[in-house]
């Protein structure tokens, strides 16, 4: 009660001072060229909270913790994953393969963002990105780390069979893609969002690359190199009845790789706590940002 407290006190003293700012837009550029679009709200003096997105997202995912009263005393940043949303879709499947591209494109925006010491917080697919990039540049650059029903690997018994889903998402006929992208943003969620919001997120799905899709079941993942040795805090907050990515052997696994980890299992949510209790989301969120830039 008293970390909240002083959570709610920091956000009423950022608005009274008027300190935070209008959105700005700007792209980094990652190691291979792929460009990437970056957006920055909240307070441009808080502590930097880096939000990744997942597969077939963009940063808008985020809207509800960009206009957060708890979490815009800190410095929002999101970007667009390669071949997602405003950012670079190269063609080919060698873009995507190698888990290290995805760890270089946090790098990039670490490094042109400016950010010091930044929380990092990876949805699903952003997961993978994490432990890639904890992997291939160590946890000294950040300040910890929140998974949210983060993929640790692509294994079975940690990935919820869906064959024909997946199946039509890379199908070479539109109409029977587009079907198979609407199925999978139905599965993202318990409890559905408001029509605007879904529509929204299967307007995010139908801009992907459609070779980002194919490649990203083989993709490199580097879990026990990452997340295995990684010393920063570290935050699991998973749906209860996550449809995509089975909460309890996922948990267990990652408790297996780093038994330091904390998690909290959102009951009645699923795929996406962040959209279906934002509220809630949106105070454990900034209560760990807090107990890690004291």
């Amino acid at each position: 009660m008293l970390r909240t407290a002083v959570v709610w006190a920091a956000t009423l003293f950022v608005f009274a001072s008027g300190a935070t700012a209008a959105p700005t837009t700007y792209t980094v550029t990652s190691s291979d060229g792929v460009k990437l679009a970056v957006e920055e709200s909240g307070n441009p003096d808080g502590t930097p909270v880096i939000l990744i997105h997942g597969l077939l997202g963009s940063r808008l995912d985020w809207d509800a913790q960009v206009t957060s009263p708890e979490l815009r005393q800190y410095r929002l940043i999101t970007y667009d994953l390669r071949g997602h949303g405003q950012s670079d879709k190269p063609s080919g499947a060698a873009p995507y393969h190698d888990g290290s591209r995805w760890a270089d494109d946090l790098a990039a925006v670490i490094a042109g963002s400016h950010a010091r010491k930044p929380v990092v917080v990876g949805w699903s697919l952003g997961g993978v990105v994490m432990s890639s990039y904890l992997a291939r540049y160590g946890d000294r650059a950040i300040s910890g780390a929140v998974f949210v029903d983060g993929v640790v690997e692509l294994a079975q018994g940690q990935i919820v069979q869906h064959p024909d889903v997946y199946r039509d998402m890379n199908s070479p006929d539109l109409k029977t893609h587009l079907d198979g992208e609407r199925a999978f943003v139905g599965l993202c969620f318990h409890r559905q969002p408001d029509a605007v919001t879904f529509e929204r997120l299967l307007a995010n799905a139908a801009m992907a690359s459609w070779d980002m899709q194919k490649e990203i079941p083989t993709m490199t993942v580097f879990a026990a190199e990452g997340l295995g040795k990684a010393r920063v805090p570290l935050l699991f907050l998973y749906g209860g009845r996550d449809a995509l990515v089975d909460t309890r052997a996922t948990l267990a696994r990652a408790t297996e790789l780093n038994p330091h980890i904390v998690t909290h299992v959102y009951a009645d949510s699923g795929h996406a706590p962040f959209v279906e209790e934002p509220e809630r989301f949106n105070r454990d969120l900034a209560e760990f940002v807090h107990s890690v830039s004291r």
